[in-house]
């Protein structure tokens, strides 16, 4: 059973889920003010922490100096209230605090919190240009929940401020970005870190707010997990793959007395005359996987190669086209798809090979589709051609390939959690939509996210290897009544964290795919 810690660190919620959990803790007799100190004193000391960390470099040139300087940017809501009690507790602690408070109007709370940092001798600034240096920046102008575009002065002075070379840490969400979307309402701070507050928000897993968030963690000051499960009720849920969650499904359970076929059998469609080392990343990324048996199906000229590279698989020849793409499947004697537990179909078949993936989507495998697979099904029509299938169908495209598929659905630059999941309910597969935070949706609505991940993945072929690892892990599923979502969730974990422990040993740039297969072990003894 989860612990209460685990279930939280879970969730991601919208603005206004959030708003109402926050309201049910008022409601039942929190004070807004003892909320505010304890949050504010969780940041604090986690600021300290950072700041004190051996080996920090803000830290050391800190400590050079015999203190530091930290200057509070205070928004007139209760986000700048936490900023100000942030200020207090920083300068109890010895740091030398200023405060930037460009706003007239303040909420109460945060107007008396006001009042008494400057009764304490804090410095208080209200244009930008009287402020002193700083060696950090606290963000407390505005929290979640923002939705009017910044303007005039305040836009001016968050141009500035991101100028400066300076460190900004930003409380709950940068000041700027919109909640859920991600989008930058005009300007927004460019966080070096931010602190999120409570529970998860969507932002946090926008791809276009990556660059202003900077490294984020959750401060968790004890939402009482009823109250969560009160307001998301029977609403599509959203979830941050953590890996307590992933290494739930691994490694896959294996009986004592088995044999091959019992462990799954997986039937990879990929390659091409042009495209040979697709699908050979893709046998390397469905090896991984520990799956029972593994078929490759390829053009007949690239058997010898896959042979090669692959001695355990059984590899298929095919008869092929002019340009070097399968014309037809040709299994062995006695086999037809209904033989396999799943299919994997796309990476490097070119659109030459139509037939072939018209075929496996009219059959009755549980099937992964990506690449060129992905391509020819946009040339069917996805929506109509994927509701008469009966089987499961995952598709793992990019935002390209996404468009392509789905033309009629919210752009996913846009609002990339909304546009799975919208495109999922309407298709009825399951969908997963790579990126920098790869988001994961069913046709129930749900939707899983990546919570990390590493710019070494942007190379060509690291796809095909996550197809071949989602495909084996499938094809064992089948045989093990496991949910096809832990099986999506489980195997874009595992590739993103092979991909950044290959990074971290390798920089990002000495990560090809074929290395990255080399970590996929790696990432569960970690």
């Amino acid at each position: 059973m989860q612990n209460r810690q685990e279930k939280i660190s879970q969730v991601i919620v919208t603005a206004g889920q959030m708003h109402d959990i926050e309201d049910r803790i008022f409601a039942a007799g929190m004070p807004v003010v003892a909320l505010m100190e304890k949050v504010a004193g969780l940041i604090a000391r986690r600021i300290q922490e950072i700041l004190l960390k051996k080996g920090d470099v803000a830290s050391n040139t800190l400590l050079k100096r015999g203190g530091s300087r930290v200057g509070i940017l205070v928004g007139p809501g209760h986000n700048g209230g936490d900023a100000l009690v942030v200020a207090r507790e920083l300068h109890f602690r010895g740091y030398e605090v200023w405060i930037y408070s460009p706003f007239s109007k303040l909420k109460e709370l945060t107007s008396h919190h006001l009042q008494y940092a400057q009764s304490l001798g804090i410095h208080i600034y209200q244009t930008i240009e009287q402020l002193p240096d700083s060696d950090l920046l606290i963000d407390g102008l505005f929290g979640f929940g923002l939705e009017r575009n910044l303007t005039d002065s305040i836009a001016s002075a968050i141009n500035q401020l991101n100028e400066l070379s300076v460190p900004i840490y930003s409380i709950d969400l940068p000041s700027g970005l919109h909640t859920d979307t991600g989008v930058v309402l005009g300007t927004a701070i460019r966080a070096t870190h931010t602190f999120c507050l409570g529970l998860w928000k969507l932002a946090f897993f926008q791809d276009r707010a990556l660059e202003f968030i900077g490294k984020a963690e959750l401060i968790d000051f004890d939402i009482p997990f009823a109250d969560v499960e009160a307001v998301l009720k029977d609403a599509p849920r959203i979830r941050r793959i953590t890996p307590v969650m992933a290494l739930a499904t691994l490694p896959l359970p294996r009986p004592s007395v088995t044999h091959k076929y019992k462990e799954g059998h997986l039937l990879l469609i990929c390659g091409s005359r042009r495209y040979a080392g697709g699908a050979i990343l893709t046998g390397l990324g469905a090896r991984a996987s520990g799956v029972g048996m593994l078929s490759i199906a390829v053009p007949e000229s690239l058997k010898s190669i896959l042979v090669s590279h692959l001695p355990e698989a059984l590899i298929v020849g095919c008869p092929e086209t002019e340009t070097g793409a399968i014309a037809q499947l040709q299994l062995p004697e006695n086999t037809d798809l209904s033989s396999f537990n799943a299919i994997a179909c796309g990476p490097g078949l070119t659109r030459d090979t139509t037939p072939v993936v018209q075929e496996v989507i009219a059959s009755d495998r549980p099937l992964i589709l990506d690449a060129d697979g992905l391509n020819i099904l946009a040339l069917m029509g996805a929506i109509a051609t994927l509701k008469k299938r009966l089987a499961v169908t995952i598709l793992t495209p990019h935002a390209g390939e996404f468009q392509r598929l789905f033309p009629d659905v919210a752009d996913a630059k846009d609002d990339r959690i909304k546009a799975v999941q919208e495109a999922a309910v309407l298709s009825g597969a399951v969908v997963l939509l790579k990126g920098a935070r790869t988001a994961i949706a069913n046709p129930q609505g749900d939707v899983w996210s990546i919570p990390e991940s590493t710019p070494a993945l942007a190379r060509g072929g690291s796809g095909d290897v996550l197809t071949g690892l989602l495909g084996g892990l499938l094809a064992q599923a089948e045989t093990k009544q496991i949910p096809v979502e832990d099986i999506v969730a489980t195997a874009a974990w595992w590739h993103s964290q092979a991909g950044i422990i290959a990074a971290q040993e390798r920089t990002e740039l000495g990560v090809d795919a074929f290395t990255l297969t080399q970590y996929l072990m790696k990432a569960l003894s970690n």
